[in-house]
C-alpha cells in the first residue's frame, strides 16, 4: 500500500508490504529496500521479489536529485535531503503502526540505493541489524560516520561486468568510487575478521566469506562473473547487463538476515 510521511519539512512517499499471515501480537521482521537512481519504489518491489518474504517490507521513494532522477543521500547528485533522518522517521512510524521485531530490522538497496544502505550501516548501526547492498555505488560520502561506528554484518553482491558501477572502481558524476575488493577490505578491517573462505557456485558465481569477526559480525561477498548492473535472480528486468540465475540475492540475504539479529549490547559504547 502507498503511504506518505513528512520528514525534514518534506512530504515523502513509500510503499509498505505486510505479509498475509501478519498478526498484531507477533513480532515481525522488517526490511528497508532502497531503489537505484532513476528507479522507483514500485520497480524495486517488482524485480526483487522481497514481498514474498515473511517480513514487513518498506520501499521508500527517493527525492529528485541534481541529475533529475529520484536518488538517495551519499551520491554526488543527491538532492541534499536528509535521507538518514527520513529512514529514522519511517522506522518510528512503522514501529508505531505494526508489531515490528526491534532486533530484526534490516536494509538492502540497489546501485545508489545500495550505496545509501552502506551509509546507513555507518549511521544507524544500533537500529538496523544487518545490511545487504546490491551493485552498490559506494561514493566517498557513503562512508560518513564509519570511523567511529561499531562493526556490522555486511553482505554484498556485484557483477564483474557491471557497466554502471565498475567492479574495478572508476569515476561517475565527477567523483571516484573504489573497486569492490577495496571497499570490502574496509569492512573486513572494520569488523576485524580473522577467517576467510572462497567457494565457487556454478560457473558464474564465487562466494567470499570473512568470518570470526568482532562482536559476531560477518562480511560476505558474491562475485557474479559476467554479471551486469542487476539484481541476481531478479524476476523482472533490473538494469543493464546480464542477470545471473545461479543464485537469488533475495533468498541469500533473507538467510543472512535471519542469522544476524541485532544485539544492542555489543554495539553500545562506540
Amino acid at each position: 500500500m502507498a503511504q506518505t510521511l513528512t520528514s525534514g519539512g518534506q512530504q515523502r512517499s513509500y510503499l509498505v508490504h505486510v505479509p498475509a499471515d501478519y498478526q498484531d501480537a507477533e513480532h515481525t521482521p522488517l526490511i528497508l529496500a532502497f531503489h537505484g537512481a532513476g528507479e522507483s519504489d514500485a520497480q524495486i518491489e517488482s524485480y526483487s521479489n522481497l514481498s514474498t518474504l515473511d517480513a514487513i517490507v518498506l520501499y521508500p521513494e527517493g527525492t529528485t536529485g541534481t541529475n533529475g532522477d529520484a536518488s538517495w543521500e551519499g551520491a554526488p547528485y543527491s538532492s541534499g535531503a536528509d535521507d538518514v533522518r527520513f529512514t529514522q522517521d519511517l522506522l518510528d512510524r512503522t514501529q508505531a503502526q505494526f508489531c515490528v521485531a526491534p532486533d530484526r530490522v534490516y536494509a538492502t538497496g540497489k546501485s545508489n540505493g545500495g550505496g545509501f544502505t552502506a551509509l546507513l550501516a555507518c549511521q544507524l548501526p544500533r537500529r538496523i541489524a544487518a545490511f545487504a547492498p546490491v551493485a552498490g555505488a559506494y561514493y566517498p560520502q557513503t562512508m560518513r560516520g564509519c570511523r567511529h561506528s561499531p562493526p556490522v554484518p555486511m553482505l554484498e553482491f556485484h557483477g564483474t561486468d557491471d557497466p554502471v558501477i565498475h567492479y574495478d572502481g572508476g569515476t561517475s558524476h565527477g567523483e571516484n568510487y573504489p573497486s569492490i575488493p577495496r571497499w570490502l577490505n574496509t569492512w573486513i578491517k572494520k569488523d576485524r575478521c580473522a577467517a576467510h573462505s572462497r567457494h565457487a557456485i556454478g560457473s558464474d558465481v564465487v562466494k567470499f566469506d570473512w568470518s570470526r569477526c568482532a562482536r559476531g559480525t560477518e562480511v560476505t561477498h558474491y562475485r557474479i562473473i559476467g554479471g551486469g548492473h542487476t539484481w541476481p535472480g531478479a524476476v523482472k528486468p533490473s538494469g543493464p547487463g546480464a542477470t545471473t540465475r545461479t543464485i537469488s540475492a533475495t533468498a541469500i540475504m533473507w538467510e543472512f538476515f535471519i542469522h544476524h539479529p541485532l544485539n544492542r549490547s555489543t554495539r553500545r559504547g562506540w
